[in-house]
């Protein structure tokens, strides 16, 4: 994990402007909100479940490592379920994006409120399905949390 790297990214992704339209990168971007994966594992098509399970583990805890980060900056983050989010995106409450998309893949949050720019910042670990790859993603918003 390259903690520099993804810090400097999450930076850019708080100064930066919001688009206009929906698109920009592999994992979406929005107006009012930029998605970027800081890191992606492999596959496990071929997997029994061992290396599945060790990569989970490895991004939970790159999460954290990047959390612990983020904490000494903004303070302790509010850990957010997506879950309930997800029951009243599927039962047709119309829920904003970024949040209706990532309640389908990422379960939980860690959440700031950057006093600099007044902006929602998150990491998650996201993953769409047991056989596809891992991600370590970066959210800044400022559309406020369901």
């Amino acid at each position: 994990m390259d903690i520099a790297r993804y810090l400097g990214t999450i930076e850019l992704l708080c100064t930066g402007d919001f688009p206009a339209e929906h698109g920009g990168t592999d994992v979406g971007t929005g107006p009012g909100y930029h998605v970027a994966a800081l890191q992606t594992s492999g596959d496990f098509w071929d997997d029994d479940g061992t290396e599945r399970e060790r990569t989970e583990e490895q991004y939970e805890a790159d999460r954290d490592g990047l959390s612990e980060r983020l904490t000494r900056r903004w303070g302790p983050p509010q850990v957010l379920s997506l879950a309930s989010v997800l029951v009243r995106a599927e039962s047709g409450e119309d829920i904003p994006e970024p949040w209706a998309s990532l309640s389908a893949h990422v379960p939980d949050l860690h959440l700031w409120r950057s006093p600099e720019t007044d902006r929602w910042v998150a990491l998650g670990v996201s993953q769409w399905d047991k056989e596809l790859p891992f991600q370590l993603l970066a959210l800044v918003t400022d559309i406020d949390p369901p």
